[in-house]
């Protein structure tokens, strides 16, 4: 827990201003992106403190894979079920203003607008999926 990172705060609910949504992975939270790209933009974290996405070895693919489908339950549950019109990935350092590792669920991904489509733009230098 590092008590100075908004996610970890965000996790361990000290942070009344995010309401977390309902996440059936007691190791992850879901929230909504405060500056959302798309109708639906949530961030999945994991309650423990992990770097950012240059931090992730081979161990970590359960974690991952857990995280995209608790983003594809979210959406499910706030009824968007198009699972092919959807955008998952992570920020590249330098450019995630959170040091706190946080995969992004965007949809649809059709309804990007200009500056989301560059900004979540597929396997570029600043955002991979």
């Amino acid at each position: 827990y590092d008590g100075k990172c908004v996610f970890c705060r965000i996790a361990r609910r000290e942070e009344p201003g995010t309401a977390l949504l309902p996440c059936e992975d007691e190791d992850l939270v879901c929230f909504r992106d405060i500056k959302p790209g798309a109708p639906h933009h949530y961030l999945v974290v994991p309650v423990k403190h992990m770097g950012n996405c240059k931090t992730l070895k081979t161990e970590h693919i359960p974690l991952v894979k857990r995280m995209m489908e608790v983003g594809k339950t979210v959406l499910q549950k706030n009824n968007f079920s198009d699972l092919n019109d959807v955008r998952m990935g992570f920020h590249w350092p330098p450019f995630c203003s959170i040091a706190h590792l946080h995969l992004h669920v965007l949809a649809p991904a059709s309804q990007l607008g200009f500056l989301s489509r560059i900004y979540y733009r597929i396997n570029s230098y600043w955002f991979i999926t």
